[in-house]
């Protein structure tokens, strides 16, 4: 469950308080909105990437096992 939280639940929430500040806020609230955006994006990416790091090592380690 905590990782939902990180991987799914943490991005969507920064990504919904940008489009808030966008759609209600003045010149600098929007700014920070769409700064909060791409702060979603990162984290998304982010995760992604651990999650392909940990699975081709997995895979290593699968195909060093297999060799011995």
């Amino acid at each position: 469950m905590g990782l939902v939280l990180v991987r799914v639940v943490l991005p969507a929430v920064i990504a919904v308080a940008g489009f808030a500040l966008l759609i209600i806020g003045g010149d600098s609230a929007q700014g920070a909105g769409i700064v909060l955006i791409g702060v979603a994006a990162i984290v998304v990416l982010a995760n992604l990437f651990i999650r392909l790091s940990l699975r081709s090592e997995r895979d290593r380690e699968r195909e060093e096992s297999q060799r011995r």
